[in-house]
């Protein structure tokens, strides 16, 4: 019965004054921080009273530029860009390792750890990165059937050094749907080049200079490959003039785990061209590239003023005025003098009321 009496129970605030000063300085000061935390980061730097798209819709298209000297050949964009539609990600081909008229035969692989004595080291059918094992000991080494001769990616090749001066236009388009608004990177001249300081709105971009601003060395990146990044980053403010909504840019490398990895560092990748012989016979040219990737990555909101985020924080932060409260009624009730007191005129029990 005691559990059900307690249940039908009705509870009414009940206003207490005490005059101190320590806790009339804490009420205070407790408000008055919660007042400027929505005032300063909630309101102002935060912008609670806006509502935001992140829905960004994006197009970007890519145009290289350049030409350079490589093992005696000048390879101008047609020759190094891949793939060549211009899109959001491409590598510019930095160093190649050939392996010239390959033609489905037989032949003793390369690799150390396919060396034998005799035919009962090869296992038959055995796959390795070059082909299917035969079962046959040549030259000391498993002989397979595949393209022929194997590749032998071990050997040194010059690096394409004139890619560091290789320019990037890069031109990219944005749409916030909610507030059907549009705005693309052009300037009004493209007479220029980027700079963090001096031109920090122009898309054109020196591959070296993204290269040093993503804090990389361009001799180690060309000859191992890697993977960098043009992040253009639209963080618009709608109410305020429509032409200060301008992109920012920024660089970084994508794959610095596998910088730091021995296991298979850098980007590389494989890709073969072919031809026809005039007997008919089928030969290609097998190709390991290495080559700097770059991701053009688009991100961004933005923010215009509406009437109802705008009282809900308002609200939110009118109610977050009553901490200030509850944090005296726990000092009042727990560590001051005369707490007993307090407690007396703060809480009284009624049971009944009896008719006058």
């Amino acid at each position: 019965m005691g559990c059900v009496t307690d249940f039908f129970t009705y509870e009414t605030t009940k206003s207490v004054v005490v005059k101190s000063w320590t806790i009339g300085v804490i009420n205070r000061a407790v408000q008055l921080l919660i007042i400027t935390y929505f005032v300063c980061w909630v309101f102002l730097h935060e912008k609670a009273y806006q509502i935001r798209d992140s829905s960004i819709e994006s197009s970007v298209m890519t145009k290289v530029k350049g030409v350079g000297r490589y093992s005696n050949r000048v390879m101008d964009v047609a020759d190094y860009v891949m793939p060549p539609q211009g899109s959001s990600v491409f590598v510019i081909l930095t160093k190649l390792i050939t392996t010239p008229k390959q033609e489905q035969a037989h032949c003793p692989e390369t690799d150390d750890k396919y060396r034998c004595n005799n035919d009962s080291s090869c296992t038959r059918n055995k796959p390795t990165s070059n082909g299917f094992l035969t079962g046959r000991c040549v030259r000391s080494y498993c002989q397979i059937q595949g393209w022929c001769p194997t590749e032998n990616d071990t050997v040194r090749t010059p690096l394409l050094l004139e890619a560091e001066n290789f320019t990037i236009f890069v031109k990219n388009s944005v749409r916030f749907p909610i507030f059907d608004f549009e705005r693309g990177n052009l300037p009004a001249s493209l007479n220029c080049r980027y700079d963090p300081d001096k031109a920090p709105f122009c898309p054109i971009f020196r591959l070296g200079d993204i290269v040093r601003l993503a804090g990389q060395n361009f001799i180690n990146l060309a000859e191992k490959g890697g993977v960098l990044s043009i992040k253009i980053g639209w963080l618009c403010d709608l109410d305020q003039s429509w032409d200060l909504c301008i992109p920012r840019y920024s660089f970084t490398r994508l794959d610095s785990v596998s910088e730091k990895n021995n296991v298979s560092p850098g980007y590389n990748f494989r890709f073969a061209r072919y031809y026809m012989g005039s007997d008919g016979s089928e030969f290609r040219t097998l190709i390991k590239a290495f080559g700097i990737r770059i991701d053009v990555l688009v991100y961004g909101n933005a923010g215009k003023f509406n009437i109802i985020p705008t009282l809900i924080n308002i609200v939110a932060a009118f109610t977050s005025v009553g901490v200030g409260t509850v944090l005296c009624d726990i000092i009042l009730l727990n560590f001051l003098k005369g707490a007993d007191q307090y407690k007396a005129k703060k809480f009284e029990e009624v049971r009944k009321f009896t008719a006058q």
